[in-house]
C-alpha cells in the first residue's frame, strides 16, 4: 500500500466513488435489457458491472481495506436513488418521460434495492477476499479469487431479490438461467479482459491519480 497525502487520498477516492455510482446506475439500466447468445438468456448488465470489481480491487491494492469500504458506503445511497430515477424514466429501455416520476414504481425500486443489497454484500466479500490474498507471491491470485467469489455472491443476491416471483413474467420464469449465464459472462469479462488490464490500470492510477505531492499539498499536510 502506498504512503499518500490527505489531498491525494481525497482526490482519488472522489474519482472512485463517482466511478462506482456510474457503473451501478448503468448496470441497473442494462440489466433490464435481456438478450440471447448461443441460445442462452442473459442481460447487457453482465458486461458492465465487472468494472466495479476491478475498481474495488485496485482500491484495496493502493489504499487498503478501510478506504475501499468508505467508497462503498459513500456510493451506495446515491447509486440507489439515481438507479431508481433512471429506471423509472427509462423503464425497460424506453424513455417514459419525467412525468413517470409522479408515481412510485415498485418494479424499478425492487431492482434498485436488489442492486443496493447485492452491491453492499458482494463488494464487502470482494474486499475481504482480496485483502487476505493481496500479499501472495502471484499478483493475479487476489483479484482472480475475489472476482470469482464477489461476483457469485452479488449475482445470487441481486437476481433472487430482484426477480423471484416478479411481476415481469419473463424474468420471473428465467431468472435462475439468466443469473447463471450472467455470472458466466461476468467471469469471462473479468478474468479474460480485466485481469490482464489490472496491472496496467494500477500503473495508470499511480501516475495520474496518485501523483507525487506538489509543494502546495505538502504545505497543507
Amino acid at each position: 500500500m502506498l504512503t499518500l497525502t490527505n489531498a491525494q487520498i481525497r482526490r482519488a477516492l472522489l474519482v472512485l466513488v463517482g466511478f462506482h455510482i456510474l457503473i451501478i446506475c448503468a448496470s441497473n439500466y442494462l440489466v433490464q435489457l435481456p438478450f440471447q447468445i448461443f441460445e442462452l438468456h442473459t442481460t447487457w448488465g453482465a458486461f458492465s458491472f465487472p468494472f466495479v470489481y476491478l475498481a474495488t480491487d485496485l482500491t484495496v491494492r493502493i489504499f487498503g481495506q478501510s478506504a475501499a469500504r468508505r467508497i462503498i458506503l459513500k456510493a451506495m445511497i446515491p447509486a440507489l436513488l439515481i438507479s431508481y430515477l433512471m429506471g423509472v424514466i427509462f423503464h425497460q429501455g424506453s424513455f417514459q418521460g419525467f412525468t413517470a416520476l409522479s408515481e412510485f414504481n415498485n418494479f424499478v425500486f425492487r431492482i434498485a434495492f436488489a442492486s443496493f443489497a447485492a452491491y453492499l454484500i458482494g463488494q464487502l466479500m470482494d474486499i475481504t477476499v482480496f485483502a487476505k490474498l493481496r500479499n501472495t507471491q502471484s499478483w493475479w491470485v487476489a483479484p482472480a479469487a475475489s472476482t470469482l467469489i464477489g461476483n457469485l455472491v452479488d449475482t445470487l443476491v441481486f437476481f433472487s431479490l430482484a426477480f423471484y416471483a416478479s411481476s415481469d413474467s419473463f424474468m420471473a420464469a428465467h431468472w435462475p438461467e439468466i443469473a447463471s449465464v450472467d455470472y458466466g459472462f461476468k467471469l469471462i469479462v473479468s478474468l479474460g479482459l480485466f485481469l490482464p488490464a489490472y496491472g496496467v490500470l494500477l500503473k495508470v492510477l499511480e501516475r495520474k491519480i496518485v501523483k507525487l505531492p506538489t509543494q502546495q499539498e505538502l504545505a497543507t499536510n
